[in-house]
């Protein structure tokens, strides 16, 4: 009697399975995003150039003048102390408004009573321009690093207070109360049930405040500062100097999104993947 053929075994890789399907796709789609943009930005320096073609250098250089001009502050070491001096100035206003927002918006959210007698103020604050903090800083502080620092802090503070007072009203009320059957200090509480509810909204404010600061910084710098790229812009739009205006310009945009790509999304999904791989099961 013949005897069948054995079936032969197929061992199951440890790349097989739900995990590795999730990876690759991940990388499909971060591959599909990156050919957009750069399809995206292939397409926004087309068209232009071609606007170019018949305007007026000093009216619109076209992408090559102006890379030139990039290329001519590149080299020099004035364009990088004046590129350190305008981050440092947004950082240490966006640390200060992390500082003094994320505290008080948890304060606020925590105490429902104080949270209603200092929203009006919050409004106020939210309605008040960024040039007209950079004229009362300009009067405060003069001609002084200040002057930027406070504008940056006075715009992205109430962004990251807010976010962060709606976070906070959003803790589950049971397990606060469920912390304290327990008998967990106010430090425990804080770390194991506010923080994790607070994170979210307070990137996302974060994300944008950072954003933001770095736009009114260039306000503030070209109303109030001796140095600076805001300072840098006012003197090449006063010299007519259209090609530098948009080096200086397009340097501050890439170093927004070198920071939002390379620092905060990167943190960000770090700090948050436990919320898609709750998704994923």
């Amino acid at each position: 009697m013949p005897v069948p053929a054995a079936t032969p075994l197929v061992e199951k890789r440890p790349t097989d399975g739900p995990k590795a399907s999730y990876s690759q796709g991940a990388r499909e789609k971060r591959l599909r995003v990156l050919s957009m943009r750069v399809l995206l930005l292939v397409l926004l320096l087309v068209i232009w150039q071609v606007a170019s073609l018949g305007t007026a250098p000093f009216v619109l250089p076209s992408p090559g003048r102006v890379f030139e001009a990039w290329w001519s502050l590149v080299v020099t070491a004035g364009f990088w102390r004046d590129f350190g001096i305008t981050f440092w100035r947004v950082l240490m206003g966006f640390a200060l408004a992390a500082a003094i927002g994320v505290p008080l918006g948890v304060l606020l959210g925590a105490n429902e009573k104080l949270g209603e007698f200092f929203e009006p103020v919050l409004t106020v604050v939210n309605t008040v321009s960024s040039s007209i903090w950079a004229i009362f800083a300009l009067i405060w502080f003069g001609l002084s690093d200040w002057t930027t620092i406070f504008v940056v802090f006075m715009t992205a503070m109430p962004l990251i207070l807010t976010n962060v007072w709606q976070g906070t009203r959003t803790v589950n009320a049971d397990f606060v109360e469920l912390a304290q059957t327990f008998r967990m200090s106010r430090l425990q509480v804080m770390l194991k049930i506010y923080l994790p509810t607070i994170l979210p909204p307070f990137f996302a404010g974060a994300r944008l405040a950072f954003g933001f600061g770095a736009r009114v910084s260039l306000v503030a710098e070209t109303l109030g500062a001796s140095s600076g790229i805001g300072y840098r812009l006012r003197q090449a739009a006063d010299l007519v100097q259209t090609d530098q205006v948009f080096a200086w310009t397009l340097t501050l945009v890439a170093l927004m999104i070198a920071i939002e790509s390379l620092v905060l999304k990167p943190l960000e999904s770090r700090l948050f993947a436990w919320k898609k791989k709750a998704g994923n099961q």
